[in-house]
């Protein structure tokens, strides 16, 4: 296989008994992550912990999420208890949160994922849900846009996304003005926007031919 990706399949993985009832398939260490620590750990009967019970180690401060892939488990966080079938998340971003998952079924299989609270989120973020917003909540799509601009003040997307919003408004000049900043920043943006129906109204204003030519 290509050193530039790697595929695995998690049946295939090692199952390395422990610590206490858990199976563990060390996803992070036979892909060779380092951006994130991910394992999984699989049930091979019913009430045995898929979850150990622990508190993340302060000093390293890791956030934590957990996906139910198979089957069903039983979580306990701080004494709260609740099921999570296949499917679920559970997102535990406080380290000091005491945790523990018992599996509800044979197979039950629970992926785990943890790191410092260190990531950007990419602009597209914003982006989408802007675009989603935009016809019915034209206000809630700004709102979006502003949040994603505090983050990523210089983002193509971001200005592209806000000129379809004024033009969406009918406000000409601030239409222009944000294509002009994201054509600036990224010239292939140029070819998008000639074929964007978001820009019809402004198809044949010489200020919109005059960015996009």
């Amino acid at each position: 296989m290509s050193e530039r990706y790697r595929v695995a399949r998690l049946d295939d993985l090692e199952a390395i008994p422990g610590p206490g009832t858990l199976t563990w398939r060390p996803v992070r260490l036979h892909l060779g992550i380092r951006a994130f620590g991910t394992n999984a750990y699989t049930a091979n009967e019913a009430g045995v912990d898929v979850v150990e019970p622990h508190t993340e180690n302060p000093e390293l401060a890791h956030e934590e999420l957990y996906f139910v892939a198979r089957g069903s488990a039983r979580f306990t966080l701080e004494g709260d208890t609740f099921e999570a079938s296949a499917g679920t998340y559970v997102f535990i971003p406080d380290p000091s949160v005491h945790r523990h998952a018992v599996a509800l079924e044979v197979g039950t299989t629970v992926l785990s994922f943890g790191g410092p609270p260190v990531f950007t989120p990419s602009a597209w973020e914003w982006t989408f849900r802007a675009a989603a917003l935009r016809a019915e909540d034209p206000a809630g799509a700004r709102e979006v846009l502003q949040e994603g601009f505090a983050v990523h003040p210089d983002s193509p997307g971001l200005h592209y996304e806000l000129a379809c919003l004024e033009a969406w408004e009918g406000h000409r000049d601030a239409a222009l003005a944000a294509l002009g900043r994201a054509v600036e920043r990224e010239g292939e943006l140029k070819g998008a926007a000639r074929g964007d129906e978001d820009f019809a109204s402004l198809r044949d204003d010489p200020g919109f031919r005059a960015l996009t030519s």
